[in-house]
Protein backbone atom coordinates (compact mmCIF):
# COMPACT_ATOMS: atom_id res chain seq x y z
CA UNK A 1 0.00 0.00 0.00
CA UNK A 2 2.75 2.41 0.91
CA UNK A 3 6.40 2.51 1.73
CA UNK A 4 8.57 2.47 4.81
CA UNK A 5 8.80 5.51 7.08
CA UNK A 6 12.14 6.59 5.61
CA UNK A 7 10.84 6.20 2.08
CA UNK A 8 7.94 8.66 2.40
CA UNK A 9 4.73 9.20 4.28
CA UNK A 10 1.41 7.59 3.42
CA UNK A 11 -1.68 9.75 3.35
CA UNK A 12 -4.20 9.40 6.15
CA UNK A 13 -6.70 8.29 3.49
CA UNK A 14 -4.42 5.37 2.56
CA UNK A 15 -4.04 4.43 6.22
CA UNK A 16 -7.79 4.50 6.82
CA UNK A 17 -8.38 2.45 3.67
CA UNK A 18 -5.92 -0.16 4.95
CA UNK A 19 -7.75 -0.37 8.29
CA UNK A 20 -11.10 -0.76 6.55
CA UNK A 21 -9.80 -3.49 4.26
CA UNK A 22 -7.92 -5.42 6.95
CA UNK A 23 -10.37 -5.28 9.85
CA UNK A 24 -13.80 -6.91 9.90
CA UNK A 25 -16.50 -7.48 12.54
CA UNK A 26 -16.02 -10.40 14.90
CA UNK A 27 -18.41 -13.30 15.37
CA UNK A 28 -21.70 -13.27 17.29
CA UNK A 29 -22.19 -14.55 20.82
CA UNK A 30 -25.16 -14.63 23.20
CA UNK A 31 -24.55 -12.24 26.08
CA UNK A 32 -26.55 -11.47 29.25
CA UNK A 33 -28.48 -8.22 29.00
CA UNK A 34 -26.10 -6.15 31.12
CA UNK A 35 -23.04 -7.46 29.30
CA UNK A 36 -24.66 -6.61 25.96
CA UNK A 37 -24.70 -2.87 26.70
CA UNK A 38 -22.53 -0.98 24.21
CA UNK A 39 -22.37 -3.92 21.80
CA UNK A 40 -23.95 -4.36 18.37
CA UNK A 41 -27.03 -6.51 17.93
CA UNK A 42 -26.70 -9.02 15.07
CA UNK A 43 -30.35 -10.10 14.76
CA UNK A 44 -33.60 -8.18 15.04
CA UNK A 45 -35.46 -8.76 18.28
CA UNK A 46 -39.24 -9.16 18.18
CA UNK A 47 -41.68 -9.33 21.08
CA UNK A 48 -42.74 -12.92 21.61
CA UNK A 49 -45.78 -11.84 23.60
CA UNK A 50 -47.76 -8.64 24.09
CA UNK A 51 -46.73 -6.15 26.75
CA UNK A 52 -48.62 -5.98 29.04
CA UNK A 53 -49.64 -9.60 28.67
CA UNK A 54 -53.10 -8.72 30.09
CA UNK A 55 -55.07 -5.71 31.27
CA UNK A 56 -53.14 -4.44 34.29
CA UNK A 57 -53.37 -1.76 36.96
CA UNK A 58 -51.49 1.38 35.91
CA UNK A 59 -51.09 2.45 39.53
CA UNK A 60 -51.70 1.28 43.08
CA UNK A 61 -55.42 1.18 43.76
CA UNK A 62 -58.63 -0.83 43.79
CA UNK A 63 -59.97 -2.91 40.88
CA UNK A 64 -63.64 -2.22 40.09
CA UNK A 65 -66.25 -2.86 37.44
CA UNK A 66 -66.90 0.61 36.01
CA UNK A 67 -70.66 0.12 35.64
CA UNK A 68 -70.91 -0.58 39.38
CA UNK A 69 -69.54 2.90 40.17
CA UNK A 70 -72.29 4.76 38.29
CA UNK A 71 -74.07 7.19 40.63
CA UNK A 72 -71.30 7.35 43.22
CA UNK A 73 -70.87 10.81 44.79
CA UNK A 74 -70.02 12.44 48.09
CA UNK A 75 -73.78 12.46 48.78
CA UNK A 76 -74.16 8.88 47.66
CA UNK A 77 -71.06 6.82 48.49
CA UNK A 78 -71.09 3.34 46.99
CA UNK A 79 -69.57 0.38 48.82
CA UNK A 80 -67.85 -2.20 46.60
CA UNK A 81 -65.72 -5.28 47.33
CA UNK A 82 -62.18 -4.24 48.23
CA UNK A 83 -59.84 -5.65 45.53
CA UNK A 84 -56.53 -3.94 46.16
CA UNK A 85 -53.83 -4.07 43.45
CA UNK A 86 -50.29 -2.84 43.02
CA UNK A 87 -49.21 -1.16 39.80
CA UNK A 88 -48.61 -3.78 37.12
CA UNK A 89 -50.85 -6.45 38.62
CA UNK A 90 -53.42 -8.09 36.37
CA UNK A 91 -57.03 -6.95 36.71
CA UNK A 92 -59.23 -9.77 38.05
CA UNK A 93 -62.01 -11.05 35.84
CA UNK A 94 -65.08 -8.88 35.90
CA UNK A 95 -63.17 -5.65 36.59
CA UNK A 96 -62.14 -3.03 34.03
CA UNK A 97 -60.91 0.04 35.92
CA UNK A 98 -58.49 0.94 38.70
CA UNK A 99 -59.47 3.50 41.35
CA UNK A 100 -56.42 5.30 42.76
CA UNK A 101 -55.80 4.24 46.33
CA UNK A 102 -56.38 7.76 47.66
CA UNK A 103 -59.84 7.86 46.04
CA UNK A 104 -61.20 4.87 47.95
CA UNK A 105 -61.96 4.56 51.67
CA UNK A 106 -61.71 1.02 53.11
CA UNK A 107 -64.45 0.41 55.62
CA UNK A 108 -62.74 -2.33 57.62
CA UNK A 109 -65.31 -4.90 56.54
CA UNK A 110 -63.70 -5.95 53.26
CA UNK A 111 -65.28 -3.20 51.18
CA UNK A 112 -64.19 0.19 49.87
CA UNK A 113 -66.36 3.30 49.66
CA UNK A 114 -66.27 5.33 46.41
CA UNK A 115 -67.55 8.90 46.05
CA UNK A 116 -67.23 9.25 42.27
CA UNK A 117 -67.89 7.20 39.15
CA UNK A 118 -65.08 5.75 37.02
CA UNK A 119 -65.08 4.97 33.30
CA UNK A 120 -64.08 1.61 31.89
CA UNK A 121 -60.32 1.60 31.20
CA UNK A 122 -59.49 4.23 33.82
CA UNK A 123 -55.93 3.73 35.08
CA UNK A 124 -55.58 0.50 33.12
CA UNK A 125 -52.66 -0.57 30.96
CA UNK A 126 -54.42 -2.47 28.20
CA UNK A 127 -53.27 -5.80 26.79
CA UNK A 128 -50.55 -5.06 24.21
CA UNK A 129 -50.71 -1.28 24.76
CA UNK A 130 -46.92 -1.04 25.02
CA UNK A 131 -45.97 -3.67 22.44
CA UNK A 132 -47.99 -6.11 20.35
CA UNK A 133 -46.73 -9.65 19.89
CA UNK A 134 -44.40 -9.79 16.89
CA UNK A 135 -43.45 -6.11 16.99
CA UNK A 136 -39.76 -5.29 16.39
CA UNK A 137 -38.18 -4.17 19.65
CA UNK A 138 -34.67 -3.61 18.23
CA UNK A 139 -33.27 -3.82 14.72
CA UNK A 140 -30.11 -5.67 13.78
CA UNK A 141 -27.13 -3.32 13.87
CA UNK A 142 -28.40 -1.34 16.87
CA UNK A 143 -25.90 -0.54 19.60
CA UNK A 144 -27.53 -1.84 22.77
CA UNK A 145 -28.01 1.02 25.24
CA UNK A 146 -29.10 1.20 28.84
CA UNK A 147 -32.40 2.62 27.62
CA UNK A 148 -33.18 -0.69 25.89
CA UNK A 149 -32.74 -2.95 28.90
CA UNK A 150 -36.13 -2.28 30.54
CA UNK A 151 -38.28 -3.15 27.52
CA UNK A 152 -36.15 -6.18 26.69
CA UNK A 153 -36.45 -7.49 30.23
CA UNK A 154 -40.20 -6.83 30.18
CA UNK A 155 -40.40 -8.85 26.95
CA UNK A 156 -38.66 -11.77 28.65
CA UNK A 157 -35.22 -11.54 27.03
CA UNK A 158 -32.36 -12.48 29.34
CA UNK A 159 -29.67 -12.74 26.63
CA UNK A 160 -29.01 -11.05 23.29
CA UNK A 161 -27.09 -12.02 20.11
CA UNK A 162 -24.33 -9.41 19.86
CA UNK A 163 -20.90 -9.11 18.27
CA UNK A 164 -18.16 -10.36 20.55
CA UNK A 165 -16.20 -7.70 22.40
CA UNK A 166 -12.77 -7.15 20.74
CA UNK A 167 -9.83 -8.41 22.80
CA UNK A 168 -7.04 -5.85 22.70
CA UNK A 169 -3.40 -6.41 23.63
CA UNK A 170 -1.36 -3.32 24.51
CA UNK A 171 2.40 -3.66 24.16
CA UNK A 172 4.39 -0.72 25.50
CA UNK A 173 7.86 -0.75 24.02
CA UNK A 174 10.64 0.41 26.34
CA UNK A 175 10.63 1.75 29.88
CA UNK A 176 9.96 5.41 30.65
CA UNK A 177 13.14 7.27 31.56
CA UNK A 178 13.60 8.98 34.90
CA UNK A 179 10.65 7.30 36.57
CA UNK A 180 8.13 9.46 34.67
CA UNK A 181 4.53 8.34 35.16
CA UNK A 182 2.93 6.41 32.32
CA UNK A 183 0.14 8.36 30.64
CA UNK A 184 -0.23 6.25 27.50
CA UNK A 185 -1.31 3.04 29.21
CA UNK A 186 -4.18 4.50 31.28
CA UNK A 187 -5.24 6.75 28.39
CA UNK A 188 -5.40 3.88 25.91
CA UNK A 189 -7.23 1.64 28.38
CA UNK A 190 -9.95 4.27 28.81
CA UNK A 191 -10.25 4.85 25.06
CA UNK A 192 -10.40 1.14 24.29
CA UNK A 193 -13.18 0.71 26.84
CA UNK A 194 -15.05 3.60 25.24
CA UNK A 195 -14.77 1.94 21.85
CA UNK A 196 -16.17 -1.36 23.11
CA UNK A 197 -12.91 -3.28 23.48
CA UNK A 198 -11.61 -5.25 26.43
CA UNK A 199 -7.97 -5.23 27.53
CA UNK A 200 -6.66 -8.77 27.17
CA UNK A 201 -3.17 -7.83 28.27
CA UNK A 202 -1.17 -4.69 28.92
CA UNK A 203 2.54 -4.70 29.62
CA UNK A 204 5.89 -3.08 29.01
CA UNK A 205 8.62 -5.04 27.26
CA UNK A 206 12.20 -4.50 26.23
CA UNK A 207 12.58 -2.45 23.06
CA UNK A 208 14.63 -5.12 21.31
CA UNK A 209 13.31 -6.52 18.05
CA UNK A 210 13.37 -10.04 19.47
CA UNK A 211 11.20 -9.09 22.45
CA UNK A 212 8.76 -7.17 20.25
CA UNK A 213 8.56 -9.96 17.68
CA UNK A 214 7.83 -12.47 20.46
CA UNK A 215 5.07 -10.24 21.87
CA UNK A 216 3.53 -9.82 18.44
CA UNK A 217 3.61 -13.56 17.84
CA UNK A 218 1.67 -14.41 21.01
CA UNK A 219 -1.96 -15.28 20.27
CA UNK A 220 -5.28 -14.68 21.99
CA UNK A 221 -6.01 -11.12 20.92
CA UNK A 222 -8.07 -9.69 18.09
CA UNK A 223 -5.82 -6.65 17.67
CA UNK A 224 -2.44 -5.56 19.03
CA UNK A 225 -1.58 -1.95 19.83
CA UNK A 226 2.16 -1.29 20.13
CA UNK A 227 3.15 1.97 21.81
CA UNK A 228 6.59 3.46 21.28
CA UNK A 229 9.62 2.54 19.22
CA UNK A 230 8.06 3.72 15.97
CA UNK A 231 10.54 6.44 15.03
CA UNK A 232 13.75 6.29 12.94
CA UNK A 233 16.05 6.30 15.97
CA UNK A 234 18.62 3.62 16.72
CA UNK A 235 16.54 2.10 19.53
CA UNK A 236 13.22 2.28 17.68
CA UNK A 237 12.51 -1.20 16.42
CA UNK A 238 8.73 -1.63 16.43
CA UNK A 239 8.38 -1.45 12.65
CA UNK A 240 11.27 -3.85 12.11
CA UNK A 241 9.84 -6.26 14.66
CA UNK A 242 6.47 -6.24 12.91
CA UNK A 243 8.17 -6.88 9.56
CA UNK A 244 9.84 -9.95 11.11
CA UNK A 245 6.78 -11.20 12.99
CA UNK A 246 4.28 -10.60 10.19
CA UNK A 247 3.69 -7.86 7.64
CA UNK A 248 4.50 -4.15 7.86
CA UNK A 249 2.03 -2.55 5.46
CA UNK A 250 2.50 1.16 6.26
CA UNK A 251 5.11 2.99 8.30
CA UNK A 252 4.98 6.75 8.38
CA UNK A 253 1.73 8.67 7.91
CA UNK A 254 1.26 12.30 6.91
CA UNK A 255 -0.56 13.03 10.16
CA UNK A 256 0.41 15.66 12.69
CA UNK A 257 0.93 14.74 15.43
CA UNK A 258 1.68 11.11 14.61
CA UNK A 259 4.01 10.93 11.62
CA UNK A 260 5.72 7.74 12.81
CA UNK A 261 2.61 5.56 13.20
CA UNK A 262 2.46 2.22 11.40
CA UNK A 263 0.07 -0.52 10.35
CA UNK A 264 0.39 -4.19 9.62
CA UNK A 265 -0.53 -7.71 10.64
CA UNK A 266 1.05 -10.38 12.82
CA UNK A 267 1.77 -13.76 11.27
CA UNK A 268 -1.64 -15.06 12.38
CA UNK A 269 -3.38 -12.22 10.54
CA UNK A 270 -4.16 -10.17 13.65
CA UNK A 271 -4.04 -6.43 12.84
CA UNK A 272 -1.27 -4.48 14.55
CA UNK A 273 -1.27 -0.72 15.03
CA UNK A 274 2.03 0.99 15.83
CA UNK A 275 1.50 4.15 17.87
CA UNK A 276 4.16 6.77 18.63
CA UNK A 277 5.35 6.96 22.22
CA UNK A 278 4.80 10.72 22.48
CA UNK A 279 1.51 10.99 24.45
CA UNK A 280 -0.06 13.62 22.18
CA UNK A 281 0.84 11.68 19.02
CA UNK A 282 -0.28 8.45 20.69
CA UNK A 283 -3.69 10.00 21.40
CA UNK A 284 -4.17 11.35 17.88
CA UNK A 285 -3.09 8.12 16.18
CA UNK A 286 -5.27 6.05 18.45
CA UNK A 287 -8.30 8.20 17.63
CA UNK A 288 -7.67 8.11 13.90
CA UNK A 289 -6.44 4.51 13.48
CA UNK A 290 -6.64 2.16 16.48
CA UNK A 291 -10.06 3.35 17.61
CA UNK A 292 -11.41 2.93 14.11
CA UNK A 293 -10.07 -0.64 13.97
CA UNK A 294 -11.50 -1.60 17.36
CA UNK A 295 -14.89 -0.12 16.51
CA UNK A 296 -14.91 -2.07 13.25
CA UNK A 297 -14.08 -5.30 15.08
CA UNK A 298 -17.05 -4.71 17.36
CA UNK A 299 -19.36 -3.90 14.46
CA UNK A 300 -19.75 -0.26 15.43
CA UNK A 301 -19.72 2.81 13.23
CA UNK A 302 -15.97 3.15 12.53
CA UNK A 303 -15.98 6.93 12.19
CA UNK A 304 -14.76 9.19 14.96
CA UNK A 305 -16.97 8.77 18.04
CA UNK A 306 -17.70 12.46 18.45
CA UNK A 307 -20.58 14.55 17.25
CA UNK A 308 -19.58 17.09 14.65
CA UNK A 309 -21.06 20.32 13.41
CA UNK A 310 -20.16 23.25 11.19
CA UNK A 311 -18.83 26.25 13.08
CA UNK A 312 -17.12 29.53 12.18
CA UNK A 313 -13.48 30.32 12.89
CA UNK A 314 -12.89 33.41 15.03
CA UNK A 315 -9.16 33.34 14.35
CA UNK A 316 -7.01 31.86 11.61
CA UNK A 317 -6.13 28.17 11.82
CA UNK A 318 -2.67 27.57 10.40
CA UNK A 319 -1.50 24.23 8.97
CA UNK A 320 1.21 22.94 6.64
CA UNK A 321 0.42 21.60 3.18
CA UNK A 322 1.29 17.93 2.84
CA UNK A 323 0.23 16.97 6.39
CA UNK A 324 -3.22 16.20 7.75
CA UNK A 325 -3.28 18.04 11.07
CA UNK A 326 -5.43 17.65 14.15
CA UNK A 327 -5.95 21.13 15.60
CA UNK A 328 -7.49 21.51 19.10
CA UNK A 329 -10.03 24.33 19.35
CA UNK A 330 -12.16 26.05 21.97
CA UNK A 331 -15.66 27.43 21.63
CA UNK A 332 -16.41 31.12 21.98
CA UNK A 333 -19.60 32.92 22.84
CA UNK A 334 -21.82 33.04 19.80
CA UNK A 335 -20.80 29.62 18.52
CA UNK A 336 -17.48 30.40 16.88
CA UNK A 337 -14.22 28.54 17.54
CA UNK A 338 -10.56 29.44 17.84
CA UNK A 339 -7.41 27.32 17.99
CA UNK A 340 -5.77 26.68 21.35
CA UNK A 341 -2.06 26.03 21.89
CA UNK A 342 -1.12 23.10 19.62
CA UNK A 343 -0.09 19.57 20.62
CA UNK A 344 3.48 20.39 19.63
CA UNK A 345 3.67 23.03 22.38
CA UNK A 346 1.63 21.71 25.33
CA UNK A 347 1.12 18.02 24.52
CA UNK A 348 -1.95 16.35 26.05
CA UNK A 349 -2.96 19.62 27.70
CA UNK A 350 -4.07 20.73 24.24
CA UNK A 351 -6.81 18.09 24.29
CA UNK A 352 -7.60 18.59 27.99
CA UNK A 353 -8.13 22.34 27.55
CA UNK A 354 -10.01 22.15 24.23
CA UNK A 355 -13.71 21.77 23.48
CA UNK A 356 -13.02 19.79 20.33
CA UNK A 357 -10.79 19.63 17.29
CA UNK A 358 -10.64 20.36 13.59
CA UNK A 359 -8.98 18.05 11.07
CA UNK A 360 -7.18 20.12 8.43
CA UNK A 361 -6.59 18.07 5.26
CA UNK A 362 -3.12 17.75 3.78
CA UNK A 363 -4.11 19.88 0.78
CA UNK A 364 -4.92 22.91 2.95
CA UNK A 365 -2.81 25.61 4.62
CA UNK A 366 -5.56 26.10 7.18
CA UNK A 367 -8.63 28.32 7.43
CA UNK A 368 -8.97 32.12 7.52
CA UNK A 369 -11.13 33.94 10.09
CA UNK A 370 -14.81 33.57 9.28
CA UNK A 371 -14.43 30.22 7.53
CA UNK A 372 -17.04 27.53 8.10
CA UNK A 373 -15.33 24.33 9.28
CA UNK A 374 -16.35 20.91 10.54
CA UNK A 375 -15.63 20.65 14.28
CA UNK A 376 -15.55 17.42 16.28
CA UNK A 377 -16.80 18.22 19.77
CA UNK A 378 -15.65 16.29 22.81
CA UNK A 379 -18.49 14.41 24.44
CA UNK A 380 -18.67 11.21 22.37
CA UNK A 381 -21.70 9.62 20.73
CA UNK A 382 -21.52 6.57 23.03
CA UNK A 383 -22.17 8.64 26.15
CA UNK A 384 -18.83 8.00 27.79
Amino acid sequence: MSGHYRGGLSSIEAALAWVDAAVHPLETEDAPLREAIGRVLTQEIRAERPIPACDSAALDGFAVAADQTVGASSYNPLSLPRIELSAGEALPGGTNATVPIEHGEPDGAGNVALVEAWAAGSNVDRLGAVVDAGKILMSAGTVVGRRHIGILAAAGFARLPVIRRPRVKIVQSGMLRGGAPDSNGPMLSALIERDGGMILERGTIDRSRAALAAALGAGGSDIVVVVGGTGPGREDGSAGALAVAGELAIHGIALRPGETAGLGCAAAGVPVILLPGSPAACLCCYEMLSGRAIRRLGGRDPSLPYRSCMMTTARKIVSAIGMTEVVPVSRRAGGSIEPVAPFSEIGLMAAASADGFVIVPETSEGYPPGASVNVYLYGDRFGQ
